[in-house]
């Protein structure tokens, strides 16, 4: 399993839009990121400063998120929608986005439930709750 450390993400991260930068050709994971990348173009200031960025610490304290954890938690939700992984994913993404109009709000919504995911098995000391995730998936749908 790739498990990258904190630097290496966002490293990934920084020469993924260095890379779209210049024009050069990416990988499909690094499409991927790109995608994440250009549905926020708040963090693109970001991304080009990676001295400034590289190690900075975002904590609670600072009033918003991590603008890293949010591009990685994206990622991590465009691959498990692209194998449908939990299985029933595709269906929850497709009902938040016609209950909310707007495919990116039914991504941020499962960003969300996904961020709740593992927060709560880092808290339980366990593997990350299938059922718990879509089950906040769920909810979401129903508000």
């Amino acid at each position: 399993m790739f498990a990258p450390t904190r630097d290496q993400a966002r490293m990934f991260l920084f020469d993924t839009w260095a890379k779209y930068g210049r024009g050069e050709t990416l990988t499909g994971l690094e499409q991927t990121a790109l995608d994440v990348i250009l549905m926020h173009p708040e963090y693109h200031a970001m991304l080009d400063a990676r001295e400034r960025y590289l190690e900075r610490d975002f904590g609670p304290q600072d009033g918003g998120l991590n603008p890293f954890l949010h591009l990685s938690l994206h990622l991590a939700v465009a691959e498990q929608l692209q194998i449908d992984q939990p299985s029933g994913l595709v269906a929850r993404f497709q009902r938040l986005s016609a209950a909310t109009g707007s495919d990116h709000d039914a991504l941020h919504a499962i960003v969300e439930c996904l961020g709740e995911t593992i927060w709560e098995a880092q808290r339980l000391g366990t593997p990350p709750d299938q059922h718990f995730y879509l089950e906040c998936l769920d909810q979401h749908a129903r508000r």
